[in-house]
C-alpha cells in the first residue's frame, strides 16, 4: 500500500523548527499541484539548497521527517519555474516513483488542507496561528485549539466461497469496480459500521465480520480500516441508487477493472483473487 515504504523511514512526529536548513525537503503545493524537481525521467522533492532563488520570501510549517530529513511547507510562491521544476497534479501518486515521495507529498497535502481549513476559529471567529509546542492551532482570542482530524471510515470485501462482491460507486468511472465503504457514524463500533454500511448500500446481511489491516488515506483525511465479511449470494442486491449504482458477484479470474494494491481496497481484492480469503 501507498504508505508501507520500508526501507524508508517516515516520522510525524512534531518538533519545534523555526529555520529551514538548506538540505531540508521543500513541499510547495499550488492547489491540487506540488512543486517538483525533475531527475531523469522522474522527479524528486526539491530541497532548500535547490529553491532558495526561486522563493524570495519562505514562510513555512513544519510538517514531518523523510528518512531523518525535514520536510518543511512552504506557502509562498516562487517568483519563477525555471526548466528543471515543475508542478503535478496531486494525483499523480497512484503512479510516481519512487513510492515514498509519492507517499510524503499526499501526507503533506492532507497537513496543508488541514492549515488552511482552520485560518479562523470555528468558536470566535478570530485569525488562528500556528501553536509552537504541538501540532494544533491555536485561537489567541478565545484559546480554542484544534488538532488534525482524522475520520475512521470502513471498507469491507464480501466474499461468497470463490466469489467477491464488488460495486461500482456513482463517482467512479465506467467499468470501474471496488468494494463497500463507509464513515463511522457517531455511537458506533466499527463492527456497526461494517453492517450498516453494507446494508444500506447494497442491501445485503453479513456475518463473520473480521478485521484485516488499516491504512491512512489522505485525501479525505481517513483511517481507512479493512475488514472482511461472509454474505449469502442467493440474497438479492439491492444497491441504493445514491452511491451505489451497481453491485454483483464476480469469481476469481474474473474481476472487472478494480483498483492496484497502493490501496487497502486492491489489497483486499488481491487477498480474495490469491485464494487467501
Amino acid at each position: 500500500m501507498i504508505h508501507e515504504i520500508y526501507p524508508h523511514r517516515f516520522n510525524n512526529q512534531f518538533i519545534i523548527a523555526n529555520d529551514i536548513e538548506e538540505d531540508d525537503y521543500i513541499l510547495h503545493y499550488n492547489e491540487n499541484s506540488l512543486l517538483l524537481k525533475t531527475k531523469g525521467d522522474g522527479f524528486e522533492l526539491p530541497r532548500k539548497n535547490d529553491v532558495s532563488d526561486l522563493f524570495p520570501v519562505m514562510g513555512s510549517t513544519f510538517l514531518f521527517s523523510l528518512n531523518d530529513v525535514r520536510c518543511f511547507l512552504v506557502w509562498d510562491a516562487p517568483s519563477t519555474i525555471p526548466d528543471q521544476f515543475s508542478y503535478k497534479e496531486i494525483s499523480f501518486f497512484r503512479t510516481l516513483k519512487p513510492q515514498e515521495i509519492a507517499w510524503v507529498s499526499i501526507a503533506g497535502f492532507q497537513l496543508m488542507n488541514w492549515y488552511l481549513q482552520n485560518r479562523y476559529c470555528g468558536k470566535c471567529g478570530s485569525k488562528t496561528t500556528e501553536k509552537e509546542d504541538e501540532r494544533a492551532i491555536v485561537c489567541p482570542e478565545c484559546h480554542h485549539i484544534v488538532f488534525p482530524k482524522i475520520s475512521p471510515a470502513i471498507i469491507v470485501a464480501i466474499v461468497c466461497n470463490d466469489k467477491i462482491l464488488l460495486a461500482h460507486n456513482a463517482n467512479f468511472q465506467e467499468n470501474w469496480y471496488s468494494l463497500v465503504a463507509g464513515y463511522v457514524d457517531i455511537g458506533e463500533s466499527l463492527e456497526e459500521t461494517v453492517v450498516r454500511e453494507v446494508k444500506e448500500e447494497v442491501g445485503l446481511d453479513i456475518r463473520h465480520v473480521r478485521y484485516y489491516k488499516s491504512q491512512p488515506w489522505p485525501f479525505s483525511g481517513s483511517l481507512m480500516i479493512g475488514f472482511f465479511a461472509e454474505a449469502d449470494d442467493t440474497q438479492p442486491i439491492t444497491p441504493d441508487n445514491i452511491e451505489i449504482t451497481e453491485a454483483n458477484w464476480y469469481s476469481r479470474g474474473n474481476l472487472p477493472n478494480h483498483p492496484t494494491t497502493i490501496s487497502i481496497a486492491g489489497e483486499l481484492i488481491e487477498k480474495f483473487e490469491k485464494g487467501e480469503v
